[in-house]
């Protein structure tokens, strides 16, 4: 049963931290560690101290907390005794921002052949080896294919140290983003490779581009609009 639990937490979408009473982390489950890679520890601690309950104990305070790409709704802190005190921070299921993302020049097509075709090209130039993860249900919708190509480029070229890449398409779960007053849910391509990411050549012009890019040393996302007509 202990297991389950640990495994539960750990797969857990919201960041889960225990900080030590002097602010040193002694648990984070995975969704913190990307946390983590965004915002400082002092900032998330900060935040435990700010709302943890007066005495011993667990409190839920809803709240509207925006750290970067991150909107959170509510977080709960429990501090048992003086040793060390948690946190858990509920992500908002609103999209990640507001936006005036550029959709011109969009048309009726499919992410995969999209992605394939940007591997298919690096391939040619490596040995390393590619992983795919796709969600057979994502359906065609409006993409900017250059646009789409380019990043892709650019951002499986930031792995090209890694021996495997690994690539997901998914749909995110409960995040959408709002363009013109409508409402599109979000279609994720997350890159990743063991070596981290390498941003010295990364070259893409993210002014006035067609979906959101998140960038940190562990993976690189690019989340879409799903349009679908």
């Amino acid at each position: 049963m202990g297991n389950f639990f640990e495994n539960w937490v750990e797969l857990d979408l919201n960041p889960i931290i225990s900080f030590s009473s002097s602010g040193k982390i002694l648990y984070s489950n995975q969704e913190a560690q990307f946390l983590l890679s965004r915002i400082s520890q002092k900032e998330i601690f900060d935040i435990a101290i700010k709302y943890a309950p007066k005495t011993f104990g667990v409190e839920t305070t809803y709240i509207d907390l925006h750290l970067k790409n991150y909107t959170f709704y509510a977080v709960t802190i429990s501090y048992e005794d003086e040793e060390a005190i948690n946190i858990k921070l509920y992500k908002s299921t609103m999209g990640k921002k507001e936006s005036k993302l550029n959709t011109k020049n969009s048309d009726m097509g499919n992410i995969f052949t999209l992605v394939d075709l940007s591997i298919s090209a690096m391939k040619l130039k490596s040995d390393i080896k590619y992983i795919k993860n796709y969600d057979p249900s994502i359906p065609d919708f409006k993409l900017n294919a250059s646009e789409i190509i380019k990043v892709l480029n650019a951002t499986l070229d930031c792995f090209k140290t890694s021996s495997t890449i690994t690539t997901t398409v998914m749909l995110k779960i409960g995040e959408y983003i709002k363009l013109e007053g409508k409402k599109y849910s979000l279609i994720s391509i997350e890159v990743s490779g063991e070596n981290g990411a390498d941003f010295t050549n990364f070259k893409f012009d993210e002014t006035n581009a067609y979906f959101i890019l998140t960038k940190d040393k562990s993976k690189i996302s690019i989340d879409l609009p799903l349009i679908l007509k």
